[in-house]
């Protein structure tokens, strides 16, 4: 199974628990590995056989800034549901980093892996 990589995904949305934390946006850091079969555009060199890196960093912005999660790991099951519903996709690995959101502490992270239901 070949793998694609998006690593570095910024994005600004509400994501936290306590009260202050549902007042402004804080930044996330998303990385997004999907497993899928690479060969078709490999051959045909063509944008429209493959994940469109654009496309899917869009999505993953507009799923987390619409959701306004409470917690990260409710954050990661969006990204790999989003990730997901492109059926080429067997399986998502997400990691989600918060900076900041504990004095002392560089960033909290998630991981997550989830196959495709297919």
């Amino acid at each position: 199974m070949d793998r694609l990589r998006l690593n570095g995904i910024e994005v600004f949305c509400i994501i936290g628990d306590l009260p202050e934390e549902r007042l402004k946006e804080q930044r996330l850091d998303v990385d997004v590995e999907l497993s899928l079969d690479l060969s078709k555009s490999i051959g045909s060199d063509d944008l429209s056989d493959t994940v469109d890196y654009a496309d899917l960093s869009h999505k993953i912005r507009a799923a987390l800034k619409e959701a306004k999660c409470r917690l990260v790991e409710k954050a990661a099951g969006i990204v790999c549901d989003t990730c997901l519903e492109d059926k080429r996709v067997v399986k998502a690995e997400v990691a989600i980093r918060k900076s900041g959101c504990v004095p002392g502490l560089a960033s909290a992270e998630v991981r997550i892996v989830r196959p495709s239901g297919d």
